[in-house]
């Protein structure tokens, strides 16, 4: 499977000087309240061992957008966002080489929080390939 960054246009961190983390660019990511809530209703769910993805193409627009979804019952703050923190690097380390008008959310469990990290991947790598072959599939 190939892989690219799914960081920045330019293929690279979004870093604006030193010491900065990495992010993913605003055009990647899903940020409004409505677009999460478009691909819950009218998208369609894979479901893993771990988490459950839902995914819908968009009309425009080009590229993936990624939102993540951590209520409040898998655990408190530190929790959660341990769980985001290690599904970002995920997606980013297992982005897609194909660039599709798609919007993605994933809702994971309480048990990535003990998930090997290469398990994580490899999980996040399944969930793009069946949704790469699910839009392919339609598309046509």
């Amino acid at each position: 499977m190939n892989c690219v960054s799914g960081l920045a246009p330019n293929g690279g961190f979004n870093l604006p000087g030193p010491g900065k983390r990495a992010r993913f660019a605003a055009s990647m990511r899903l940020l409004r309240h409505a677009d999460f809530e478009r691909v819950y209703k009218q998208g369609r769910r894979h479901f893993a061992a771990h988490m459950t993805v839902f995914y819908l193409r968009r009309e425009q627009g080009e590229g993936l957008r990624i939102g993540f979804t951590v209520g409040r019952l898998l655990g408190g703050a530190v929790d959660r966002n341990r769980m985001k923190r290690r599904l970002r690097e995920s997606v980013r380390l297992h982005w897609p080489a194909v660039s599709l008008p798609v919007d993605v959310v994933v809702n994971p469990k309480k048990s990535v929080l003990k998930l090997e990290f290469a398990e994580l991947g490899d999980e996040i790598g399944r969930a793009f390939e069946v949704i790469r072959k699910s839009v392919e599939r339609r598309t046509k």
